[in-house]
């Protein structure tokens, strides 16, 4: 069945370039539609758990990734005022030996160049919108934005949180969650710590959060700040004011502030996910990463939920089963997953902002506990 089967994917971000690359080695014929006429530095950092760093290791792309990422040290969580350290959880070797792999550090438009350089020819189309499939018996017809048409066995959703596919499985809308992200580069002597101790540094206080931690081979310095929106109204996507974000911080510990100053360009984006579907699939048209099952981003999984879905749903469709119930067996295998990674998500959007009092103490004490690796066990492993 593979080598007649024509699966198409739409969204070039991680799931879709994993799943084409995935695919294409298999015999299927996939080719992936992408809006943007260009593939750019587009977002920023992101860290890679040990459960999607085995995909891109079974990808081919470890030497790629470690060339340029880093591989994180430990994870670190500290108070907001006074620096005291609340938690480190030591990764490094210890996350190699236990996980088989380690816990990544890179900017989104690095993963991207690592996935696209694994891209066989002719796979990716870009600047081709498409805005609607509509299904039928035996294929799928896809409409594009600029008025033609393409046809597939099946088409796979890979197209983010505000997907155009998703209506064509579940009638929903995206829900922000009252929170925005600002997020930055600053150069890497702005942290000189991470020369000898690459790590993720969280900083958790009221009402707010920051995370910093080095990318680009440790070149450069990501940050994101989190605060609650004070008008409750999603933000539209925009630079801001180096000023603005200082203020929101303000009381905070020096190197926090130091950090957010050196900032050249900040962008505020709002915090959206979606409430979780009881299905990821329609007959021919089914949902990966972001477009099935989008998430708050605290616990870093966006990107390796979708390395996990590219993985599961490429066995799927090479499974011999007829397409329709192989998309139903992807669906089975990955819906009680993606969900408890959901739940967990929404659980720290609350927790990692407590005001100072006994909820905030008792969570300190918590993550006082993790000493190692084994509370990840159920998320790395």
């Amino acid at each position: 069945m593979s080598g007649q089967t024509r699966v198409a994917v739409v969204g070039a971000g991680v799931s879709g370039l994993a799943l084409a690359i995935l695919l294409r080695r298999r015999g299927v014929r996939c080719d992936l539609y992408e809006k943007s006429a260009a593939l750019g530095a587009v977002g920023a950092g992101i860290q890679l758990a040990p459960n999607g760093a085995r995909v891109l290791h079974e990808l081919g792309a470890e030497h790629l990734v470690r060339r340029r990422g880093i591989a994180a040290r430990a994870i670190e969580t500290r108070r907001w005022d006074d620096s005291s350290l609340l938690s480190r959880v030591p990764h490094g070797q210890a996350c190699e030996e236990r996980f088989r792999a380690p816990y990544y550090l890179i900017h989104r438009a690095d993963l991207q160049s690592c996935l696209v350089e694994l891209l066989p020819p002719g796979a990716l189309h870009l600047g081709r919108a498409v805005h609607g499939v509509v299904q039928h018996e035996d294929h799928v017809e896809l409409r594009l934005a600029d008025g033609e048409t393409a046809t597939a066995d099946v088409v796979i959703g890979a197209d983010g949180v505000h997907s155009a596919l998703r209506a064509a499985v579940v009638r929903d809308a995206p829900r922000f969650s009252g929170h925005s992200v600002y997020r930055g580069l600053v150069a890497a002597d702005a942290v000189p710590s991470f020369a000898a101790d690459p790590r993720v540094m969280f900083w958790l206080g009221p009402g707010r959060h920051i995370t910093y931690y080095p990318v680009a081979a440790g070149r450069t310095v990501h940050f994101s700040a989190v605060c609650a929106d004070p008008d409750g109204a999603a933000p539209r996507t925009s630079a801001v004011d180096t000023g603005q974000l200082m203020a929101e911080f303000d009381g905070w510990h020096d190197e926090v502030r130091h950090v957010l100053a050196a900032a050249g360009n900040v962008t505020r984006w709002g915090l959206f996910d979606r409430d979780l579907a009881d299905r990821y699939c329609d007959r021919r048209v089914a949902l990966m990463g972001d477009a099935a099952h989008p998430m708050l981003p605290y616990l870093s999984q966006g990107a390796g939920q979708a390395l996990e879905d590219a993985l599961a749903l490429a066995d799927c469709v090479v499974s011999g089963a007829d397409l329709p119930s192989a998309l139903r067996q992807y669906e089975k295998q990955r819906i009680a997953r993606t969900a408890e990674v959901h739940r967990q998500s929404r659980i720290r959007a609350t927790m990692f902002h407590f005001a100072d009092g006994p909820l905030q103490r008792r969570r300190d004490a918590l993550l006082g506990g993790h000493r190692d690796l084994g509370h990840l066990e159920w998320l790395y492993g």
